[in-house]
């Protein structure tokens, strides 16, 4: 496995510890990884009483990606829960995922113990909804 996989499970395992789970006691932390400079974004789930307005840890990356280096390409993310089977991201998540990143984005789902499965983007959500019909020209 690339170092720097093992490196991107590394920062997700920590900043797992670092997620709000009042509710749900599912702590999740994810690493969102850019191609080419390998610059590692980290996010934890942050719930809240009111269950639509909790972010998962994978949109958190995302988003910290966003905000601190703008839109850009991503080679993978590393999502670490104590699931075992690790959990795949929802379904929200995944749709975020599609409008950032490739549909060859390599998705590493793991334990606390380490990475035990790895999908790309696309095999996750093969027919997702990509906005092509919203957007106009010119």
């Amino acid at each position: 496995m690339k170092k720097i996989i093992e490196t991107a499970f590394t920062a997700a395992k920590q900043v797992r510890e670092h997620a709000y789970a009042p509710y749900s006691g599912f702590k999740v932390g994810a690493a969102l990884v850019t191609k080419d400079s390998g610059t590692i974004y980290t996010g934890c789930n942050v719930e809240n009483a009111s269950y639509g307005a909790t972010i998962c840890a994978e949109r958190g990356a995302v988003l910290q990606a966003i905000a601190l280096g703008g839109p850009q390409e991503y080679e993978a993310i590393v999502i670490v829960s104590d699931d075992s089977p690790p959990a795949p991201p929802c379904a929200l998540c995944l749709q975020v995922l599609v409008e950032f990143c490739s549909p060859e984005l390599e998705v590493y789902l793991a334990t606390l113990n380490g990475i035990e499965i790895r999908y790309t983007l696309k095999e996750l959500l093969p027919h997702p909804f990509d906005g092509s019909a919203l957007k106009t020209e010119g």
